[in-house]
């Protein structure tokens, strides 16, 4: 898959999967597996931000490790234009290869009080990608992590500072300054802001949006809130139970989402307009087990314009529209409700 509008791709995904074995038994025989990512097409352009969003456990946190390697998928094709025009095929890379492009792709950790070393001070923490990807290293080091602590919005004085003097939003951006201390064309940011305060957040998705401005950065970025999705990204991507299912525009998958579990998503998104009438789709039954997903459309037992056929026929993944992807059989005949405008 490339970009539909011709814009040059930074990053194309194709078939990508990632089964993880179950074993049991004495001899930890392999008896199924738990398709945490499963045959996912995705593709980000150059400064973009594409929003990935899902219900906990949909493997969207797996996808964005499998897209970076690492985790290391079971199968597909990861394409990237990192350094230079060519696009590199990552899964092509030995590991001496791959460590070469780490450089250009990073990413920003869901939890701001795990992801740091707190026996390291700012200094260290920020410089050390500069020293293992050998970008940089004495006082050329120290000039660029002083550059980045600022931008980042922190002062110089933190720089011999330990993670345990900091609070969890400015943490966050410690782990930003780090992410971006390599020049990184890619980055995925793993939920950044739901481990902060409210008041916080807005803070963080303002910085990020200013440092991929100036950076040129092209970003992938997970969440589960679709209100802050909404906000950050300019296309959003959905997934159910390890499938991608539904991708396009921002504003057009808002207004006019073609897959039924988008819809049911779209109706727990808040509005500020006091006239607008909404229903909240409330979903029954469980969601899929990815280790026994149903026949068909993994989403059939919940959805409430399911035929017999979406049990029997599992939905390619097609461009309905223009720049607008759906995994549904009856993706051009529905007419579903989004987010009123």
């Amino acid at each position: 898959m490339s970009s539909s509008n011709g814009q040059q791709s930074v990053l194309e995904v194709t078939g990508l999967k990632r089964y993880f074995p179950i074993e049991k038994g004495f001899f930890r025989k392999v008896t199924g597996y738990v398709k945490a990512v499963d045959d996912v097409d995705l593709y980000i352009r150059e400064g973009e931000t594409l929003g990935l969003v899902g219900e906990s456990g949909c493997g969207k946190t797996t996808l964005g490790r499998c897209i970076l390697r690492a985790i290391e998928p079971t199968a597909g094709s990861i394409r990237a234009r990192l350094d230079g025009d060519t696009m590199v095929d990552l899964m092509a890379l030995d590991k001496e290869q791959l460590r070469k492009q780490r450089r250009y792709m990073q990413m920003i950790f869901q939890d701001p009080y795990a992801s740091l070393d707190p026996r390291m001070t700012v200094l260290d923490i920020v410089g050390e990608p500069l020293r293992a990807t050998g970008v940089a290293t004495g006082s050329e080091l120290e000039d660029r992590v002083r550059d980045l602590i600022v931008r980042v919005g922190l002062s110089i004085e933190t720089l011999k500072r330990y993670p345990h003097a900091f609070s969890g939003g400015q943490r966050q951006r410690i782990g930003i300054a780090r992410a971006l201390a390599t020049n990184p064309r890619l980055i995925v940011a793993d939920e950044p802001v739901s481990a902060l305060d409210v008041s916080v957040q807005a803070q963080i998705l303002n910085l990020l949006q200013d440092l991929q401005e100036e950076f040129r950065l092209s970003t992938l970025f997970v969440a589960h809130d679709l209100s802050v999705i909404e906000h950050v990204s300019d296309r959003v991507a959905v997934m159910y139970v390890g499938k991608m299912i539904e991708m396009a525009e921002t504003e057009e998958l808002y207004l006019t989402p073609l897959h039924p579990y988008t819809e049911a998503l779209m109706s727990a998104v808040s509005t500020t307009d006091p006239d607008a009438k909404k229903e909240r789709i409330l979903l029954q039954g469980e969601v899929a087990n990815p280790a026994n997903p149903p026949s068909g459309c993994y989403f059939h037992p919940r959805c409430r314009y399911a035929q017999p056929e979406c049990s029997r026929i599992e939905p390619d993944w097609r461009e309905v529209r223009p720049g607008h992807f759906a995994r549904c059989l009856f993706a051009d005949q529905l007419n579903l409700r989004g987010v009123p405008a």
